[in-house]
């Protein structure tokens, strides 16, 4: 049994799978990561207080939006691009390594400007079919949300 240092505390991690022309932005990632070293993945991390604290609040009490901004960063920081619209996907939760309960949720978007430069958090990149992404070692359940998100996308052309 996996050991969780706080019940009711979670991360809170957003992903988004860029597309372009047909095809899915995948980042492949350090081999020092905590999580998953050396998988295959889409941009994306953490919520950080950051994102939100020195914005001013959006109601008297509160900050819309915080995931959005975080999402953002997390795209620009690891691959230098902007993208468009964020459109919801899914969620999931798991146990990291170091015990930590980890909700994701997930998100996809169209290329918007830029070309790929990978921060020290990844080491490789490849722009792929959802066919093509079934040939790299993928974060488990990754490739069924590029097939989800390639389906949308059919519908809507």
């Amino acid at each position: 049994m996996t050991k969780i240092p706080n019940k009711d505390l979670h991360r809170v991690v957003s992903t988004a799978i860029v597309h372009k022309n047909g095809k899915y932005l995948l980042l492949q990632r350090s081999l020092n990561k905590k999580a998953f070293p050396g998988k295959w993945t889409v941009p994306g991390g953490g919520l950080e207080v950051s994102d939100y604290i020195n914005l001013p609040k959006t109601t008297s009490e509160h900050w819309y939006f915080a995931i959005e901004n975080s999402l953002r960063r997390e795209i620009k920081e690891e691959t230098g691009l902007e993208v468009g619209k964020l459109k919801y996907l899914c969620d999931m939760t798991f146990i990291r390594p170091d015990g930590i309960p980890t909700v994701i949720l997930s998100f996809y978007c169209d290329l918007k400007a830029g070309s790929v430069k990978l921060d020290k958090d990844n080491i490789n990149y490849s722009w792929v079919t959802y066919e093509e992404a079934k040939n790299y070692d993928l974060v488990e359940g990754l490739i069924e949300e590029i097939k989800m998100v390639d389906q949308i996308i059919k519908e809507e052309n």
